[in-house]
């Protein structure tokens, strides 16, 4: 006798699953767009992949926000109770590591002079090196100097670094910077920290790549998305803020690395120690690393 045909009816024990509603879908939605909204840009895909992996129901709306929440980003990363002040000897070797993994390091925004490193600093924040890289040859074609800059159309500004992102405001600040350049410093980048950060789209970090890159000066650490990852992972600070990451490795870190440090630091964030899979296998610094494997 042949056997009956399978059924494709729900049974008591395995139901199928079905989508979720629309009205699941806005729930899950506002969820992921509420745990989203503070995470690093880098990491938002990894919060979308974990989202797009669960049902829009009560439970899967629950499972999502777990599953958002563990993913470690800039806003989530805490320090690691590692022995503070750090052993020299650790230090040390993380420095030793560093320059034996990058002996030629160097500011991987191409640049002429100071006053095009300053332009592209401005343009690389939330944006990638190459993506500049590709922007400022024809922006710096266009507008060869401060006083050409300072009296761009701005709608022109604009195009030309339209791809860099947030290009009405990085126009204005590019635009603004060459102007205060010619007027109150005579078309040159000045070398002083306090000068530095009177000029439009200037902070910290953007001043202390100028200072270190263009001038050889050690001012600070600069501290973008790659250093605060890695200062955190390698247990070198404390802290989460960039202002008060960089205090604590100007303490940490010798003076005459600092400028060195930063620019390796920030090639082995983007060669070796990712945000999202740090490769502490193939990593020289992983005997020296409190983070080693527990993120890979």
């Amino acid at each position: 006798m042949a056997a009956p045909p399978r059924s494709t009816t729900p049974s008591s024990r395995k139901t199928l699953r079905t989508q979720p509603t629309p009205s699941a879908r806005k729930a899950q939605g506002a969820v992921v767009r509420r745990l989203a909204k503070d995470v690093a840009i880098e990491d938002r895909a990894a919060v979308k992949r974990a989202a797009v992996r669960l049902s829009g129901t009560a439970a899967g709306t629950s499972k999502a926000t777990k599953a958002i929440s563990r993913v470690i980003t800039k806003a989530t990363r805490k320090p690691l109770r590692a022995k503070w002040p750090p052993a020299p000897e650790r230090v040390r070797a993380i420095l030793d590591g560093l320059e034996k993994l990058y002996p030629e390091v160097r500011c991987e925004l191409d640049h002429a002079n100071a006053w095009q490193l300053i332009i592209a600093t401005i343009l690389s924040a939330q944006c990638t090196d190459e993506r500049v890289n590709q922007t400022t040859p024809k922006l710096f074609e266009t507008f060869p100097t401060p006083a050409a800059m300072a009296e761009a159309p701005p709608e022109v500004l604009e195009e030309l670094i339209r791809s860099t992102g947030f290009f009405r405001q990085k126009a204005k600040s590019i635009k603004a910077t060459s102007a205060a350049l010619v007027e109150q410093f005579g078309g040159d980048v000045p070398r002083t920290m306090d000068e530095l950060l009177t000029l439009r789209g200037v902070a910290r970090k953007t001043a202390n790549v100028v200072l270190g890159t263009a001038y050889g000066i050690a001012a600070g650490v600069v501290v973008d998305t790659h250093v605060q990852r890695l200062a955190l992972r390698l247990a070198i600070t404390r802290e989460t803020d960039p202002k008060a990451i960089e205090e604590e490795l100007m303490t940490v870190i010798p003076k005459d690395h600092w400028i060195r440090f930063s620019h390796q630091i920030i090639w082995h964030g983007r060669r070796v120690c990712s945000a999202r899979k740090p490769d502490c296998e193939h990593c020289l610094l992983a005997p020296h690393c409190p983070s080693a494997f527990r993120e890979s």
